[in-house]
């Protein structure tokens, strides 16, 4: 499990790097950078949504929640997630800035690490990195909130205070990603699903290219189509 987090401090950190500075740097997460010949992911088929609007089933889940609110249509199915601006303040703010400002819309799932997080928010189709609109911002992994199954984390590189655009969720609980002291600092966790955790499960089961410990990527595109906030 050591090994793992450390991989995936490595992970995260690199691609939430990539993003921030448009990819002028060594590709570590990106499958053809570097290799020659490395295959990309193959392009969803489906690359248009079926809907542009949270289904019924993710409205009713929206309306029972105390909290804020966002929904996302992935090419695997939909999620809405509950976000806890009392606990991670910063962190869900600039959520809301990248989902008000459709930062998110056809990008990609770009890693998927089974059983373990899957992660988005900083490259398009094709593996093209995305970069971020705004700041670094402060990390509020210190907040009394778990890793668990089901919640959603910022991506973020060594520096404990660099995430911007990308996150991931928690596949299965995690809590070695949570808070720890401040030398190891962990993940801020800033929301749930609260709809649509079989989404997250067909994601996770996803075919992959594995060309290292921190290089995972589905070989076909899972795609974000688009994400709004409903409350």
């Amino acid at each position: 499990m050591r090994q793992r987090i450390a991989t995936l401090l490595l992970a995260l950190g690199t691609a939430a790097l990539l993003s921030a500075c448009g990819g002028g740097v060594e590709v570590e997460v990106g499958g053809g950078g570097g290799g020659g010949g490395t295959p990309y992911p193959q392009p969803n088929p489906n690359p248009n949504p079926p809907t542009l609007s949270c289904s019924p089933a993710g409205l009713a889940a929206s309306a029972a929640s105390k909290w804020g609110t966002v929904c996302m249509l992935t090419s695997s199915g939909e999620i809405v997630v509950e976000l806890y601006d009392t606990y991670s303040p910063q962190t869900v703010a600039n959520f809301y800035k990248y989902v008000s400002a459709g930062f998110y819309s056809n990008t990609l799932i770009h890693r998927v690490d089974r059983d373990f997080v899957i992660q988005g928010g900083g490259y398009t189709s094709g593996m093209v990195s995305k970069p971020a609109l705004y700041a670094p911002i402060k990390l509020e992994s210190n907040n009394g909130l778990s890793n668990l199954r089901g919640t959603i984390a910022m991506a973020r590189r060594s520096d404990p205070d660099s995430a911007t655009s990308q996150f991931f969720f928690n596949v299965n609980d995690n809590t070695s990603l949570d808070y720890q002291s401040p030398a190891n600092p962990g993940y801020a966790v800033f929301g749930r699903i609260i709809s649509g955790l079989p989404t997250l499960d067909a994601i996770n089961v996803v075919p992959t290219y594995t060309y290292s410990s921190t290089d995972i990527e589905p070989r076909t595109e899972v795609l974000v189509y688009w994400m709004q906030r409903l409350k």
